[in-house]
């Protein structure tokens, strides 16, 4: 009898790959201040932490496929919009949002954790081309993209529901078990 390969089912791979990410958001996923990313709305109804999750998911496996540093691609897509106020409100940003708030995610994240220079280039240039200067590194190109493809389906309420709804319980059960 040959041996046959059981087919895993769309939900197991989901769930295997989610594992994947979430490992990679260790010290990040779990961080106080990063959770704090909840309370400020970025598109509509989302919130900064569920389109942060969003693009760091789908640049996460976007960079698997194409072999490219998967891990940097999260890091930085989980921190790319960690400016930490409510744009919606004028005089929180120094300047125009689009413009500024790249420079007030960087700092924020480089004041709570150790960045690499991919994770860098992917905060100060995922709003390419308001930043004017374009991202280099592959990695910073995939999670613009993929920065602009998740804002437009948050905006057209088009999101992958079931992936952002998965991602933030599952963020919020990493960071409750992290506190317990």
């Amino acid at each position: 009898m040959k041996n046959i390969k059981k087919r895993t089912s769309t939900e197991d791979v989901l769930f295997q790959n989610l594992n994947r990410f979430f490992s990679t958001l260790d010290g990040i996923i779990d961080h106080e201040v990063v959770l704090t990313m909840q309370n400020y709305i970025q598109h509509g109804k989302i919130t900064c932490l569920s389109h942060s999750l969003y693009v760091a998911y789908s640049s996460f496996r976007a960079c698997e496929i194409l072999r490219l540093d998967a891990k940097s691609a999260a890091r930085g897509a989980m921190l790319h919009d960690f400016f930490l106020y409510d744009w919606h409100v004028p005089g929180y940003s120094e300047g125009l949002h689009g413009f500024s708030h790249p420079r007030v995610a960087h700092q924020n994240a480089k004041k709570y954790f150790e960045l690499n220079a991919i994770e860098e280039e992917i905060i100060l240039k995922h709003m390419f081309p308001l930043t004017l200067s374009p991202p280099r590194k592959r990695e910073a190109i995939v999670v613009t993209l993929v920065d602009k493809w998740c804002t437009v389906r948050e905006t057209l309420h088009l999101e992958n529901r079931k992936i952002c709804d998965l991602t933030l319980k599952m963020a919020l059960i990493k960071s409750d078990e992290a506190n317990d």
